[in-house]
């Protein structure tokens, strides 16, 4: 929740999608909202008579949204966090866009402040330095695909893996070489 304007997840969503809206179409008529966020109509009616009381948002009936200066800086604040958190499940978790954007959309509500500097600072950090990414990141995706190999594999698998060596997993893929 946005500590600052003490917005709900849902309310911080409406102004996330009034800003992409506006920068995508150039405007943000109550419809594409409703779509975007899949809801009906007459909540985002709801939400954005709420978000104008808090002068978050430009809104009156049958026109478009418009945010406010304070409205757009949350907006881009909240567009900051889903980025971050959906390059980090990207970039450094490989997980499919989709699965990416999906999460990001829930977490970017609730990391405080320090976890999501620290997971852009990680995501600058593998980036900057190719040795990491190239080792780092190929190990780890080898150790997951391994782990789904696992899982999928039952209870054959789950016997290998008691007497595998204490400390990989069960994994027969090196992490460190």
């Amino acid at each position: 929740m946005s500590k600052a304007a003490g917005l709900s997840g849902s309310m911080e969503d409406y102004l996330e999608a009034i800003a992409w809206l506006v920068e995508a179409k150039g405007v943000a008529r109550v419809r594409d909202i409703a779509a975007a966020l899949s809801v009906h109509k007459s909540t985002v009616t709801a939400a954005l008579r709420g978000l104008n009381e808090r002068q978050l948002v430009n809104y009156s009936a049958y026109e478009a949204a418009t945010l406010t200066p304070d409205g757009q800086k949350i907006a881009t604040e909240i567009i900051r966090r889903h980025e971050i958190v959906r390059e980090f499940f990207m970039e450094i978790l490989s997980l499919e866009h989709g699965i990416a954007d999906a999460n990001a959309c829930r977490l970017e509500h609730v990391l405080d402040a320090e976890v999501l500097e620290r997971l852009a600072c990680f995501v600058k950090f593998v980036k900057d330095c190719p040795s990491a990414r190239q080792r780092c990141l190929k190990k780890f995706q080898q150790y997951c695909h391994c782990a789904s190999t696992k899982k999928s594999a039952g209870k054959a698998t789950a016997r290998k893996a008691s007497t595998a060596k204490k400390g990989d997993g069960g994994c027969r893929c090196r992490a460190d070489g």
